[in-house]
């Protein structure tokens, strides 16, 4: 063992060391030589990263909306969005075979190609027979043969059967009938890069638009008085008793933070225990998820029904869904909480219909 005495002169020469100007700018000097080179592929690879989604976005962007495509997207892109406007252009023509055999309804064009984006963009030899383009076309539909009477000239009444192309609206469907028609597995990646791409387009954004919302933005987003045909098969995600649960309404409110003043609230709240099980108001696929409390929604899940109906789940204290997961109507997928801006345990239910705020409880059974 050193002696005291050797000890004590280590020692100072430790805070000698220390304190001297000198040794700390040479320890600096060593560290940055070490750390710039990882410093540096972090930075090229958030870079490259950010360069990539935007090359994804102005690719979407200029497929679907057209355009000189600019000298600053790389080639490879440049023959993607080619190829992809190409199998538009007959994606397009099966459709207008189609069309004429639908009596009530028609096929969201944009939904399909976001989809055939999704299983297509960047592929090899991507231009198809038209046999094949009208075969995916098929898996949005539904075929029935149907009778009606016919009368001649004559004046003689005969029945004559006929085929009717009915649209579907029911995403479960549409992606079993592809993954059947092309022989190919639909997987999730594909299913939340369809909902994505079909968000940017119509809206110009993914899923979802998460921020606060003024009042004179409010105004200009409130469904328009149509009459939405669709989701006759809504259930309340809380049960059939989920009128006493209402706890603030849909539309302008006080602040419920206090401080005067008010705000656009763009769902219905249902006040109810933490952990009470979230249940699916309807079927669909997940197509956003958010596992942490950052946002204003908290913990939330978002559900793509196919049909232009987007339902969310917000201030969850759990989430048991991953985005691309397909749930039913009545699946558990969260459960209640507090997270994000809340002044207690409720469920934040929010419907959106073509990129509109609705009122839920025009949808709650």
């Amino acid at each position: 063992m050193a002696d005291p005495a050797t000890i004590t002169l280590a020692v100072k020469a430790a805070i000698a060391a220390a304190t001297d100007k000198r040794t700390w700018k040479a320890a600096g000097v060593v560290i940055a030589a070490i750390l710039t080179p990882f410093l540096l592929i972090i930075v090229m690879i958030m870079s490259l990263l950010s360069g990539t989604a935007e090359h994804n976005n102005s690719a979407v962007d200029l497929t679907f909306h057209g355009g000189s495509i600019s000298s600053q997207v790389p080639a490879e892109y440049r023959q993607y969005i080619e190829d992809m406007r190409g199998s538009f252009s007959d994606l397009d023509g099966a459709l207008s075979e189609i069309t004429p055999m639908i009596e009530s309804g028609s096929i969201d064009s944009i939904r399909m190609k976001s989809i055939f984006y999704a299983l297509y963009f960047g592929a090899e030899n991507l231009r198809m027979n038209t046999s094949d383009y009208r075969a995916f076309a098929d898996c949005f539909v539904r075929y029935e043969e149907r009778t009606r009477t016919v009368t001649d000239e004559d004046g003689n009444e005969t029945e004559e059967t006929y085929t009717v192309a009915v649209p579907i609206t029911g995403l479960n469907e549409i992606y079993g009938n592809l993954e059947s028609t092309l022989g190919r597995t639909v997987t999730e990646e594909n299913k939340v890069n369809a909902a994505q791409i079909y968000s940017r387009v119509l809206y110009g954004h993914g899923l979802p638009r998460d921020r606060s919302i003024g009042e004179d933005e409010w105004s200009g987003s409130v469904f328009d008085g149509e009459i939405y045909t669709g989701g006759g098969d809504f259930a309340s995600p809380l049960g059939a008793n989920w009128r006493s649960m209402v706890t603030s309404e849909f539309g302008w409110r006080p602040n419920p933070f206090g401080g005067g003043g008010g705000e656009g609230h763009s769902g219905i709240d249902l006040g109810a225990p933490k952990g009470t099980p979230i249940q699916a108001a309807r079927t669909g696929v997940v197509s956003y998820v958010k596992n942490s409390g950052s946002s204003g929604y908290g913990y939330h899940v978002v559900i793509d029904h196919g049909d232009g109906m987007v339902t969310l789940y917000g201030h969850c204290s759990k989430v048991y869904v991953r985005s691309g997961q397909t749930v039913q109507r009545g699946d558990v997928i969260a459960a209640v909480g507090s997270t994000g801006r809340s002044t207690g345990n409720h469920l934040h239910l929010e419907v959106r219909i073509g990129g509109k705020k609705v009122n839920p409880r025009q949808f709650l059974p």
